[in-house]
Order: structure tokens, then C-alpha cells, then sequence
């Protein structure tokens, strides 16, 4: 079996001179300072009988888990649960089933 062939000249140059930009490049970086910190969802759903978060929900077209877990900050799971009760309580009616996942609209 045979090892690995050498380089031509032109090569070996070309490979050296990737090497020395590459060690010239990371001087040049900064480190990075402002990271962005992760927000941790809420696992607490708001109270479905706020006056506040039912207007807040009536002004949205389509609800979904994820919008509601995005608007509210909340987890995935806690946002399902929550508008399942709100479309027990009356406050959205529900449209279709997807394969995962419920839409519902503001009644």
C-alpha cells in the first residue's frame, strides 16, 4: 500500500503560506464579549381569566403553541395545556389538527 505522496514544490508553498494566515487570522480576532444570554421559559401558564391576556390573545389572527409560547414566554407543553383551556373557557374556538399541531383563532 502506498503513504501518502509529497508535494510539489508550488504545493508545499501555497500549504505553508495557508498555515502562516491562518496563525496571522487568529491573532486578529477578539474574543467575544457579549454573549447572548439564554432566557429560560416560564413553566407557570398566565391566567386564562385576565383580562389583559384575553385581549392580548383577541388581537392575534391564528393561535398556535408556539405563538403563544413566544408571546408569553412560556414552554411549548405549558402553552398546548393553556390553550386547551382557554378553548374550554370559550375565549378561542379550535380550527384544525395538524399532525402535531392544534390552530386555533379568537372567538
Amino acid at each position: 500500500m502506498g503513504g501518502k505522496k509529497k508535494l510539489t514544490l508550488s504545493q508545499a508553498e501555497k500549504a505553508l503560506m495557508r498555515e502562516a494566515q491562518k496563525k496571522e487570522g487568529k491573532k486578529e480576532t477578539k474574543p467575544k464579549e457579549s454573549r447572548v444570554e439564554k432566557k429560560i421559559a416560564g413553566v407557570i401558564p398566565p391566567n386564562p381569566r385576565d383580562e389583559k391576556i384575553i385581549k392580548e390573545i383577541q388581537k392575534m389572527k391564528v393561535l398556535t403553541p408556539y405563538t403563544v409560547a413566544s408571546r408569553f414566554n412560556i414552554r411549548l407543553s405549558v402553552a398546548k395545556d393553556f390553550l386547551e383551556e382557554l378553548c374550554r373557557h370559550g375565549v378561542i374556538t379550535h380550527i384544525s389538527n395538524g399532525v402535531n399541531v392544534k390552530i386555533y383563532k379568537p372567538a
